[in-house]
């Protein structure tokens, strides 16, 4: 562990500092260099600007080559330097190679790719890292989310056991070192694509049905695998064809914003907004609300960020245009 600094939910270190802008991690499609991590930098949340002339920030040369499904985690403890250190983790895998989904979800890697940084610009890694069970046939689109109970992040994933996708997680508190994995969330449909929101009251998780390729969402005040309940959400159950749910909260009011890609109709992602997690309920956002950058993102993860690590972002990876702004 890095440090001894307080226990900290992701949601409640956004109440306790200012952050004024939000990094997006995304790759961009089974083209050339698609499937390698992509920043975008947005101000609202709604609107993002992408930066490094559009060009992948990070790249894969281990493992499959490739790197797919990025998700990007504040470190829950502050070193003694009052710093934090922030890890991305990926999947390892690249469709674009040719060997194709069948091999990729039952002969694929086991293992997570994870970069880790103490400043959002400069990366160490990637690290391949193995989790996945030996029956497993792949390990998909990993996340993480610190458990206050254990003091430990719980990383979590997909995987291809026995003909079924289901989600499986193991403890870290380095992302060096991971424990024994356990069964995390099994339905009656395959179920891919995790993601996971800490609250006060607990935890929030959004998950992709892979059979019939709609949302489902979970609740639990713990992250023992028993205790989350499904909860009735008619916004997510009458849109289909989404996969790679993510979810983040405003940093200047009591709202959340869901974003799900739109692979069905190849449109990359489509933001909903809520003040009331609890409902299921979401605001289906309008085309002219939002833009979500001049390339199409798929499957990625958001955090909040502050004003220095913002205009760090911006100096260091320059956008596609004029458009972003540093004031």
């Amino acid at each position: 562990m890095e440090g001894t600094g307080e226990k900290r939910c992701p949601d409640a270190a956004q109440r306790e500092e200012t952050y004024t802008g939000y990094l997006f991690a995304h790759f961009t499609g089974e083209q050339e260099d698609g499937e390698q991590i992509y920043f975008s930098l947005s101000r609202d949340g709604l609107h993002w600007q992408d930066l490094n002339g559009g060009k992948p920030v990070l790249y894969s040369r281990t493992g499959e080559m490739g790197a797919r499904d990025p998700y990007l985690i504040r470190s829950p403890w502050q070193g003694e330097d009052g710093n934090s250190r922030y890890y991305l983790i990926a999947t390892d895998l690249r469709i674009q190679a040719g060997k194709g989904w069948e091999v990729a979800q039952y002969a694929g890697s086991r293992d997570i790719l994870v970069w880790e940084s103490d400043n959002l610009t400069d990366w160490q890694g990637p690290v391949a890292h193995t989790v996945g069970i030996e029956e497993a046939g792949c390990v998909w689109a990993p996340e993480a989310v610190y458990d206050v109970t254990e003091d430990a992040i719980l990383v979590f994933w997909a995987s291809m056991v026995e003909g079924k996708q289901r989600i499986y997680a193991a403890y870290t508190k380095d992302f060096k070192e991971f424990g024994t994995p356990f069964l995390f969330l099994e339905k009656e449909n395959h179920v891919i694509d995790s993601t996971i929101l800490c609250r006060p009251e607990g935890y929030y998780r959004y998950t992709k049905d892979e059979t019939t390729k709609r949302i489902c969402v979970d609740f639990s005040s713990t992250l023992r695998p028993e205790d989350f309940k499904e909860l009735p959400s008619k916004t997510l159950a009458d849109l289909s064809g989404v996969e790679g749910p993510e979810i983040f909260p405003f940093h200047d009011r009591h709202e959340w914003c869901l974003v799900v890609d739109r692979f069905a109709e190849g449109k990359g992602y489509l933001p909903m907004v809520t003040d009331d997690l609890a409902s299921g309920e979401f605001r289906i956002l309008k085309e002219e609300e939002f833009h979500m950058g001049d390339t199409k993102k798929r499957h990625g993860g958001v955090i909040l960020v502050t004003e220095e690590e913002y205009r760090r972002l911006a100096e260091r990876f320059p956008g596609t245009s004029s458009r972003i702004h540093c004031g």
